[in-house]
């Protein structure tokens, strides 16, 4: 479907109604000598804005002038040129320029319809950048010109009012923010209300029904202030929101003009566009998506002649696409390309000096798929305009996980294409929070990462590799004390139970020892101060209270510094251990890793399915000495598996183990009657158990 550029020239001249000005007040400062730094560094991202957004939007002269002015404004904010009056006499006619084809858009011009940049001025502004003088262009006003207005049109003009208000982006979050600082007051009430129940018991007995019906008005004013509070609230958060079309079909246009460029081709495809997120959201997830396309067109699309000779179609394809999944919205981008090659991504990063032979032979694969995140990595040789200047996949991952909140997943299968998959909350202003106690310290944990509170007894915890683990329904999950990640002093409970606070992002999971649940409830989320952003297990603060504010802990973060933390035992190890090839086939990550680091501490060497079907294609793919898998599993199950396998003369005489969380002996016989030699149910999982069940089957 072609892109109806109409829709987005007004928003274009909003926009720039905003920069124009901006701009005109930087020069002003720079002629006057009082431009700092920031104040040069504002003048460039608005040029570069306007070279932006005109260029998705194919307006050729605008996209020309922003250029060649962010050019001269570059070398002001590198230092290599001093604003002199000629410099901003060139600026001064640049923005001039500007305003005029913006005018003439705001008009009902098109971008056909504008005349072309100047080309004196353009040369001038590009050769003042480069130290280079050149003459003052002569500009005077084009003779296709709309004629000035007269005084009585302009008066009438300015009669017509809009059913629209343009309300200042700042302004509105400024209303917000006040918005959300009320609504955080008003939960204090809450607490007040509980004060004077507590109050209540003190009084004399001539006292209590009289202060009994004050505290009954009390409380049925605060509660019919509740929907009222939150209503307004959301309110003003819809003024913010706008839909995902405001950058899905810009991308989609400019993914047909940048595979053009680059002797590609490609079919595009949007879904999901009319998904709405908080504008706050989208101006940040703009950059990230733009450098996710680039970088499919130029590393993961391949030309047509290759593609050609690879059996394809010469017409790559591109989908981008939205969902809702409860509290988060998903934004995937996935291509049929080549995939990512991982034998060069290896090469890039021991070239890089990024990860040294030893740690590189210990990734799992996913693991080195992932060492694209790393910072200065890049797979070309050259960077090009397209893959992106100066922005590598690590400032996205960065932006994704670290200033949204969000969470970032790469999938890739060679010659078959990339899977990008973004997980974002709805809005960085306002979310669910639960406040948990820690060694006498109170923290918060937004909602979505929340999977559950397991109250139970220490001695249900299992040794796995040397880190604790709870049994959680079909899953193995890490257990970890928070207060010990945290630094903070453990508490000691009167009772032999745990409180365990059950995190997860995506597949994986983690479950925190915390002391007690504080309260639940939609609390306003307040970015770090800059002087505290440097805390990685910390995304932001929660008012509660007067003048309390709760540290938010960053989920990601903390399964990251979880990762492989635990110290695994040192057994003897055999020759004829380490030559054995394992292969584990489990939906869960926790349980898959889990299995893994058992059988590694006893120098077998490990590989993981995620199941049925993955786990049928690996173990076709090439030679295993043995096989573990979980029952309930998506696409394939274990016994279909299993049966599967006993059908392949390689795996007809193999060990097969299953371990499930099954215990009924129905299933049990089952299991061995499609083939199975052990059935070991997770709920009384030993790795002793698993281990010697191995050895002897293996002989």
């Amino acid at each position: 479907m072609a892109l109806d550029i109409r829709r987005f020239i007004q928003r274009f001249v909003e926009e720039a109604a905003d920069h124009l000005p901006r701009l005109r007040e930087g020069i002003c400062a720079l002629e006057q000598g009082h431009a700092d730094r920031e104040q040069i560094n504002e003048l460039f991202r608005a040029a570069h804005t306007l070279k932006g957004s005109s260029r998705m939007l194919k307006l050729v002269p605008i996209t020309t002038l922003a250029h060649s002015t962010e050019e001269l404004l570059s070398a002001l904010r590198d230092g290599t040129l001093s604003a002199t009056p000629a410099v901003t006499s060139l600026l001064s006619q640049a923005v001039d320029g500007l305003a005029d084809l913006v005018s003439r858009l705001a008009e009902g011009a098109t971008g056909d319809d504008l005349p072309a940049a100047d080309k004196a001025l353009c040369n001038a502004l590009e050769n003042a950048a480069h130290g280079q003088p050149s003459p003052q262009p002569n500009i005077s006003t084009p003779a296709s010109s709309a004629p000035a207005l007269s005084a009585a049109q302009a008066a009438d003009s300015e009669l017509r009012l809009s059913d629209t208000v343009r309300v200042r982006l700042d302004r509105l979050d400024d209303v917000i923010r006040l918005m959300g600082e009320v609504l955080s007051g008003h939960h204090h009430l809450h607490s007040l209300v509980d004060q004077a129940r507590a109050l209540s018991i003190s009084l004399p007995a001539e006292q209590q029904a009289p202060f009994h019906a004050f505290h009954r008005e009390l409380k049925d004013s605060v509660l019919s202030h509740n929907s009222l509070m939150s209503d307004l609230h959301d309110r003003a958060l819809q003024m913010r929101m706008l839909p995902l079309s405001v950058v899905f079909d810009p991308l989609a246009h400019m993914s047909r003009e940048l595979a053009q460029s680059l002797g590609k081709q490609v079919d595009c495809r949007v879904r999901g566009s009319e998904i709405e997120l908080d504008r706050q959201m989208i101006d940040r997830l703009s950059d990230p998506l733009i450098h996710l396309l680039r970088n499919a067109l130029d590393h993961g699309l391949e030309p047509p002649a290759e593609r050609q000779a690879a059996g394809k179609s010469p017409r790559g394809q591109l989908v981008i696409e939205a969902w809702q999944d409860a509290d988060w919205v998903v934004v995937e981008m996935h291509d049929d390309g080549a995939g990512i090659d991982l034998d060069v991504v290896r090469q890039k990063a021991l070239a890089k000096q990024l990860i040294n032979e030893e740690q590189l032979n210990a990734l799992s694969e996913q693991e080195t798929l992932e060492l694209i995140f790393l910072p200065g990595f890049s797979t070309k040789s050259m960077i090009t305009d397209f893959s992106g200047r100066g922005v590598g996949m690590d400032v996205v991952k960065r932006t994704v996980v670290d200033e949204l909140n969000g969470d970032l997943q790469l999938a890739s299968e060679r010659g078959s294409g990339t899977h990008f998959t973004l997980r974002l909350p709805l809005s960085l202003a306002i979310m669910r929070v639960l406040l948990v106690s820690v060694g006498g310290v109170n923290l918060g944990v937004t909602a979505p990462y929340v999977s559950e509170l397991v109250e139970c007894s220490s001695h249900s915890f299992i040794d796995a590799a040397g880190q604790r683990t709870l049994i959680l329904r079909n899953e193995f999950v890490p257990v970890v004390s928070l207060a010990e990640l945290l630094g903070l002093p453990a508490t000691t409970s009167a009772t032999d139970n745990t409180l365990l606070l059950v995190v997860h992002q995506r597949h994986q999971k983690l479950a925190l020892i915390i002391d007690s649940l504080i309260d639940e409830r939609d609390r306003v989320i307040k970015p770090l101060p800059v002087h505290l952003r440097y805390l990685p297990l910390v995304s932001g603060m929660v008012s509660m209270g007067r003048n309390a504010l709760v540290s938010l802990l960053h989920v990601p973060a903390l399964l990251e510094a979880t990762r492989h933390t635990a110290q695994r035992p040192n057994h003897e190890r055999t020759s004829s251990t380490l030559a054995k090839r394992i292969l584990v086939v489990d939906d869960s990550l926790n349980t898959r890793e889990i299995e893994k680091d058992v059988l590694e501490a006893w120098g077998y060497h490990v590989t993981l399915a995620e199941n049925g079907r993955d786990g049928l294609a690996k173990a076709l793919a090439e030679p295993f000495d043995a096989v573990l898998t979980d029952v309930e599993m998506p696409v394939m199950d274990g016994f279909a598996l299993t049966a599967r396998l006993r059908e392949n003369e390689a795996y007809r005489y193999r060990p097969i183990i299953i371990i499930t969380s099954r215990e009924k002996e129905t299933d049990r016989r089952r299991g061995i009657e499609v083939g199975a030699d052990a059935y070991i149910v997770k709920g009384s999982f030993d790795q002793n158990n698993l281990v010697e069940t191995l050895q002897a089957l293996l002989g």
